[in-house]
């Protein structure tokens, strides 16, 4: 579940229930040759917190995702799919405000982080 709009307003409240958690090839990604995804890895600790990416240089553009349990065969990981993302560098934040890093999505492919 990722949306994209103007920032910066809090998620804490006003959106619809979180989805359930998901299975194994229940995820479709939205990519080519100029687009990519971003899997933001995390932990249970931070299950249904929204995470938000924007273009470097342009903070108020943001998209974001929340964290979500995904059940795979090996075990249950927590992570976050923003998905599609044009190529580029974008920056993490937290709670609107919190600048938590850097990242660059680059096309065709799932780029990964590590968060927090």
């Amino acid at each position: 579940m990722t949306h994209t709009h103007p920032h910066p307003h809090p998620h804490a409240q006003g959106h619809a229930p979180l989805p359930p958690p998901s299975q194994p090839g229940s995820v479709v990604l939205d990519i080519g040759s100029d687009t990519g995804a971003l899997l933001i890895h995390t932990d249970a600790l931070h299950d249904g917190v929204e995470i938000e990416v924007s273009p470097m240089g342009d903070d108020a553009r943001r998209t974001h995702a929340a964290v979500r349990p995904r059940h795979l065969p090996s075990g249950t990981v927590y992570s976050a799919l923003i998905t599609p993302l044009p190529a580029g560098h974008y920056t993490l934040w937290l709670n609107a405000d919190e600048d938590c890093g850097r990242v660059e999505v680059t096309g065709a492919h799932v780029s990964e982080v590590h968060w927090p």
